[in-house]
């Protein structure tokens, strides 16, 4: 992959960090924000598979080692999904919805393009620079990832600990698909009991759904 194209794709993914702020935390407009984001990053998507057809299963969108990845993937997913519960029973923010089911069902997409972003144009393409090391690589990953989702500081320290596994697996085996939905799932788990937040009115809220 050339340079160019590697600092545009890095680039690209900073200026998404910072729309998120805007339309997120400032224009508190998010559902607006999704619908953008997944619509110029699909058709960057599909603009490179036109020209590099194997460019996916280089990012990561492949089926070869899906079960592998997944048998290591969920025994950690397991214990962090315990450890939520735990921590929202102690603090007393458990709070679930039934809006936990349309959430589990949405975020691994919106999951996957976060690890398509984070993992696929940051991470991977600091490791195809040849530039530097893994674990340079795994802590910048992770610090974005964590930052992203700032002010919450739960979310911020919960992320951060995720990213390095995330950036782990992701630069030892590249699937996104394993992640994105370990990702999605932990993520509304994650809302639903130690933040006691409800993602899905807070997106879906301006509908009045």
């Amino acid at each position: 992959m050339k340079l160019n194209t590697r600092l545009f794709e890095i680039s690209a993914v900073a200026s998404t960090a910072f729309g998120k702020f805007i339309f997120y935390d400032l224009l508190d407009q998010r559902l607006i924000f999704i619908i953008l984001m997944f619509a110029f990053w699909g058709i960057y998507v599909f603009k490179r598979i036109k020209n590099s057809p194997q460019i996916l299963k280089h990012w990561g969108f492949r089926l070869d080692n899906f079960s592998l990845i997944l048998r290591r993937v969920v025994p950690f997913g397991i214990l962090s999904v315990l450890t939520c519960i735990i921590i929202g029973y102690t603090q007393g923010t458990i709070n679930i919805h039934w809006h936990i089911l349309p959430i589990l069902a949405l975020y691994p997409l919106f999951g996957t393009l976060q690890q398509f972003l984070l993992m696929a144009l940051v991470a991977g393409n600091l490791q195809d620079s040849g530039k530097l090391n893994e674990r340079t690589i795994i802590l910048i990953s992770s610090t974005l990832f964590a930052l992203l989702h700032y002010p919450y500081w739960w979310l911020v320290i919960g992320t951060f600990i995720l990213a390095i596994f995330y950036s782990y697996i992701y630069l030892k085996s590249r699937n996104l698909y394993v992640l994105g939905i370990f990702h999605g799932w932990l993520g509304a788990i994650f809302y639903y009991t130690v933040v006691g937040l409800d993602p899905f009115d807070e997106v879906f809220g301006v509908l009045g759904l």
